[in-house]
């Protein structure tokens, strides 16, 4: 590897990634920054096609009206087809800026979203940072998506080019250990989004949670909702080592095929079926709100719609926005200490990424030394 070039990890098919190289990024506008990311988790999404041979079975069924054609203008004709880089939730060292950076500055830590945004049209002004209408050319425009989300490659890279960089670049703010919110990209954002704020206008609301699909985004969910003195915390998952950590962040935790006790005011539906959307849609009270988190690829998923209109129910469901999250978010992490860390179930070497991104857990953080650690 030269200087002109850097190391990215590639996903070339299911269960096998491996290093290779590229041009570097080059500043190319003057809002550009390069980062250096130093730690890197794996999106919960990204273990659909780690773990299971998909592309050709999801490029089947878009073609027999199975699968939601929508798959294809996020994930290519051939959903998942490698190689491309992969990874999108990073926190980095910023190595370079651009002559139009105003507020950014090398050396600082920040925090990189995962979907790329300009800050400044009407969608990013609303908030919806991650349908951004300066950057989006087709459905997302985002790191590590492949080919259909845009040229921007993955993060688990020795540096990447970030637009925008003054509103794109959020500061981890000082005295909040950045593997506490390697997440805060795309992970910790999207189940900040399904608690706080629903929680925010139902003070003392009571909370559900079905994890094990989005496995991360559950437990963040879950303990969030309990640091957000909700009345009630309850998380079910399959899984003991999940229910463990779950309890550790202040929910209780039982079984997936426990019964619900009653109805939620909160409900988060994280195990990424369409039974567990209906479950979750039936456990939510009157008024309450339930916002799904998981892929449902399905054509023509069921809902129990007539339930929900008789009953005022919210459902939510869409890519999360978390560069519009991020402060907030930030900002509560440095206040509360709130121990986003202990989710992590696989801490691994940088070097190791090919195989440590493929392990069968539910949340693996890559990190490396920072330059600053390397002097």
């Amino acid at each position: 590897m030269t200087h002109d070039s850097v190391r990215e990890l590639v996903f070339l098919r299911s269960g096998r990634l491996a290093w290779r190289e590229r041009a570097a990024p080059r500043l190319a506008e003057p809002g550009d920054a390069i980062v250096r990311p130093f730690l890197a988790g794996r999106c919960d999404g990204d273990t659909l096609p780690l773990h299971r041979p998909v592309s050709r079975a999801l490029q089947a069924g878009m073609a027999l009206g199975l699968v939601d054609p929508i798959v294809g203008t996020i994930c290519g004709k051939i959903p998942f087809q490698g190689p491309f880089p992969i990874g999108h939730e990073c926190v980095a060292e910023v190595v370079a800026v651009g002559p139009g950076v105003r507020h950014i500055r090398a050396g600082q830590t920040v925090v990189v979203p995962w979907a790329v945004s300009c800050g400044t049209c009407p969608r990013c002004l609303a908030g919806l940072t991650s349908k951004c209408a300066t950057t989006t050319r087709a459905t997302l425009a985002a790191y590590g998506f492949g080919a259909a989300g845009g040229p921007w490659g993955g993060m688990i890279t020795d540096q990447i080019r970030v637009p925008h960089a003054d509103h794109m670049l959020v500061p981890v703010p000082d005295g909040v250990p950045p593997l506490r919110v390697a997440a805060a990209g795309d992970n910790l954002a999207d189940a900040w989004r399904t608690v706080v704020p629903p929680l925010t206008q139902r003070p003392g609301g009571t909370v559900l949670i079905l994890g094990g699909g989005a496995k991360s985004i559950g437990l963040y969910a879950a303990g969030l909702a309990a640091a957000h003195d909700a009345a009630t915390v309850h998380y079910l998952d399959d899984d003991p080592g999940r229910r463990q950590i779950a309890e550790a962040l202040g929910a209780e935790a039982r079984p997936l095929a426990g019964t619900t006790r009653g109805a939620y005011d909160v409900v988060v539906e994280a195990t990424s079926r369409a039974p567990g959307l209906r479950r979750a849609l039936t456990a939510t009270a009157p008024g309450g709100v339930c916002t799904a988190v998981g892929y449902y690829l399905a054509a023509g998923t069921r809902i129990p719609l007539m339930h929900m209109y008789a009953t005022d129910i919210t459902l939510r469901v869409g890519v999360s926005h978390a560069r519009a999250t991020l402060p907030d978010l930030l900002e509560f992490v440095h206040r509360t200490g709130f121990p986003a860390e202990r989710v992590t179930t696989l801490l691994a070497d940088w070097n190791d990424a090919p195989s440590a991104y493929t392990a069968k857990t539910t949340k693996v953080i890559l990190r490396r030394p920072r330059l600053t650690e390397q002097e």
